[in-house]
């Protein structure tokens, strides 16, 4: 994963985030709201019936209009201009808010006229056990009011929130979410950190490969063509391992080296037509010499084949697979080359009749660093970057490639290219 697309990842997350809390907030505040009004809608429906009760019991008339007032967010005051009997009002009180479902505690207070000062009734609760008010609240008396009762709902906010349980679920499953999205966003960018090291200590540590495998490659060279090698068979053998092990090595680094660019974006297809068939034909004669019995056939279409592609590249990706056919085979390599012309693509396959690959490994064999299991056994050599670089030049290209395959059958290679390239 490239550094761009995750922060692309963490800049949509972000706004996925801030969408997503501000979202449930709204909602949070709305159902508030509406719980709210429903909550004062039935305290003064409940409040008119218990003011009405009153009057009809001490036959008075009650004030037209606007006798219920809401002073508080939990406190409201009923106006009925008549004396107030307080067994009455707490009985009537409790009855209605029973009718009313307003399942929460409650205080009153009664208006005394001769002294001019709100009385404090009782605290009561809808579980039938009366009890001294948590903290009674010192309420001032409303001027131009002369026979009035305070109602209080000390806890109205945790019967708000009760009656919100479904949408307080939510909000914490969405929190939930948002604190397990934030985590793996964590997780995300440390394992990028930590890839990026990885790479750079990579890039860097094949870098420096550079510059003594050069050296090498010149002693090798000098130390070679000496006189004294060349008469000697021993040094002569000495002399070749180590300059095919060191071209061994450079090729391993330059593989690597590749891999860094092509991650990074950094390389440019240089683009030009070559003649397929002639290029086939000079890398089977090249690659031929790594087997003992120069088995590389070439089946080729009779027509003329031109492409628009990266030598380099094209050549290096039909080497790599060689290379792996190579590599794969029980016995002696037997490997072909086979092209087709058709109106909308040609193809080239490149076929082996090496160990195969078994069917549920087939789909991780692109894979960056992946190998093909072989047991116990580690007589083949790599890093399993070979068919990596292959898929990756062929998505650069627009080609497809194809792999089929069968244990102790052999694998096939296809490369599919659009006629147009």
């Amino acid at each position: 994963m490239t550094g761009s697309l995750v922060r692309r990842l963490i800049i949509l997350g972000g706004l996925v985030i801030i969408a997503i809390i501000s979202t449930q907030s709204y909602w949070l505040l709305k159902t508030w709201d509406i719980k709210d009004q429903e909550f004062d809608e039935t305290a003064q429906k409940m409040l008119l019936s218990v003011s009405q009760r009153i009057a009809k019991s001490s036959d008075f008339e009650l004030p037209k209009k606007d006798f219920i007032e809401r002073k508080a967010s939990n406190l409201y005051v009923v106006n009925i201009n008549s004396e107030i009997n307080f067994d009455v009002l707490e009985d009537y009180l409790y009855q209605e808010m029973k009718n009313y479902s307003l399942e929460t505690d409650f205080d009153y207070s009664v208006y005394d006229c001769t002294s001019k000062e709100l009385v404090f009734g009782n605290y009561c609760d809808l579980a039938g056990e009366n009890k001294v008010s948590l903290q009674e609240q010192v309420i001032p008396a409303i001027k131009g009011l002369d026979y009035y009762f305070v109602v209080r709902f000390p806890s109205r906010e945790s019967f708000l929130l009760t009656n919100m349980n479904l949408s307080v679920m939510f909000a914490i499953i969405a929190i939930l979410s948002v604190l397990f999205f934030l985590y793996t966003i964590w997780i995300v960018m440390r394992q990028e950190r930590t890839s990026q090291l990885q790479k750079d200590f990579i890039n860097n540590m094949t870098h420096e490969f550079k510059t003594p495998i050069s050296s090498i490659k010149i002693a090798a060279d000098v130390f070679s063509k000496s006189d004294f090698v060349i008469d000697d068979p021993r040094l002569a053998r000495y002399a070749r391992i180590i300059t095919d092990q060191n071209q061994r090595l450079n090729d391993q680094v330059e593989k690597v080296l590749n891999i860094a660019r092509l991650e990074k974006d950094s390389f440019e297809l240089k683009k030009e037509e070559i003649d397929l068939h002639a290029t086939l034909k000079e890398i089977a004669k090249n690659e031929s010499v790594r087997i003992e019995n120069h088995n590389i056939n070439l089946e080729l279409a009779p027509e003329e084949i031109i492409l628009f592609t990266d030598p380099l590249h094209f050549t290096n990706v039909i080497t790599n697979i060689i290379d792996n056919a190579i590599k794969y085979s029980a016995t002696d390599p037997k490997i072909t080359l086979k092209t087709e012309k058709k109106d909308t693509e040609n193809t080239i396959s490149i076929i082996d009749q090496g160990i195969g690959i078994e069917k549920e490994k087939l789909k991780n064999i692109f894979d960056k660093f992946y190998r093909v299991p072989t047991g116990d056994i580690h007589n083949v050599k790599g890093f399993g970057l070979g068919l990596f670089y292959v898929k990756t030049i062929c998505t650069a290209h627009g080609w497809t490639i194809d792999i089929k395959s069968e244990p102790k059958k052999g694998t096939t290679f296809i490369l599919k290219i659009p006629s147009k390239s």
